[in-house]
């Protein structure tokens, strides 16, 4: 579930990281572009390199944000220690229970 999840994130991320990569170099050059007043130090296809892989990165905090919305309060709060490795007193599982030992 977990690579299914993962899949879910990283692969419309980089679909749309390409896209973005496609439509800001169709309107911008690299070497026009300036930091802080000082040109880029990166060749063109630096630019390219760095601007997907953070655009990549972007968009995947986005993907995963949907994600967790999209997962019930269940999902969110399960307990990840297994019921026979959980201490004597823990309430986790109990009718009314909250937290996770």
């Amino acid at each position: 579930m977990l690579a299914q999840r993962l899949m879910w994130i990283v692969w419309p991320a980089f679909l749309v990281a390409g896209l973005l990569e496609l439509v800001v170099f169709g309107m911008f050059d690299p070497e026009d572009m300036h930091w802080f007043g000082q040109q880029l130090a990166l060749s063109r296809q630096g630019v390219y390199t760095v601007s997907f892989f953070v655009f990549w990165a972007l968009t995947i905090v986005s993907s995963s944000l949907t994600t967790l919305l999209s997962m019930s309060p269940f999902e969110v709060n399960r307990c990840p220690v297994p019921v026979d490795k959980r201490p004597p007193n823990c309430t986790q599982g109990a009718e009314g229970g909250k937290g996770c030992c």
